[in-house]
């Protein structure tokens, strides 16, 4: 049970304080129109997902019983988990020049975040693996990830909103960085697991 909770935990939090299209919609949205518009664009994840969610499950139960194949997945996963950690060791903070930015909408952030290959690429080699290893144990294990990871992934962005609205200095803020860098080292070692896992259905070992 801890695996799936600590999973669901660390993967949404990357995903909700990571750089990337949507928390910058989440930013530039606090910013000119105030923390309650940020608000708005932090939830377009909930309209999105399913589809990509139920789609890759759907992909994957039929896969599941051919070995090479799930070896194959896992092995993606872990090689995308290492690009994620690698980033985040990088992180040194957002700059963010609103100048640049067009005004956004919540509908424009889900066609962004639809457009955004992370949450397909994410839920194909890593989030839609664990729902069935989960689910092979019980079902409530992986409604217990998919609960963890949305209540951090959404909870974390409506974070950034409500303190981005009272601090823009947030954003190069030292806590911020390190807690970034910190669930860069989760992510390489959830790397490593996803490597070992895919070698074992390959059966390399």
């Amino acid at each position: 049970m801890m695996k799936f909770l600590l999973s669901g935990i660390v993967f949404g939090l990357s995903a909700g304080l990571a750089p990337g299209p949507l928390l910058t919609l989440v930013i530039s949205e606090t910013l000119k129109h105030g923390t309650r518009e940020g608000v708005k664009v932090s939830m377009a994840p909930l309209v999105t997902d399913l589809p990509i969610v139920l789609f890759t499950i759907f992909i994957l139960s039929r896969l599941s019983n051919i070995e090479p194949v799930v070896g194959g997945i896992f092995l993606l996963g872990g090689i995308f988990l290492l690009y994620l950690g690698y980033e985040s060791l990088s992180f040194k903070g957002i700059d963010l020049d609103l100048e640049q930015v067009k005004p956004q909408s919540l509908r424009k952030g889900i066609v962004a975040n639809f457009l955004n290959p992370h949450p397909y690429v994410f839920w194909l080699s890593i989030g839609a693996p664990l729902v069935l290893k989960a689910s092979r144990i019980h079902s409530t294990l992986a409604i217990l990830f998919l609960s963890a990871f949305y209540v951090f992934l959404i909870g974390s962005k409506l974070s950034v909103a409500v303190i981005i609205g009272k601090s823009r200095h947030f954003l190069k803020a030292k806590g911020y960085v390190y807690s970034i860098r910190f669930l860069g080292v989760i992510l390489l070692v959830f790397a490593i697991l996803f490597v070992v896992d895919g070698l074992k259905a390959i059966g390399a070992f």
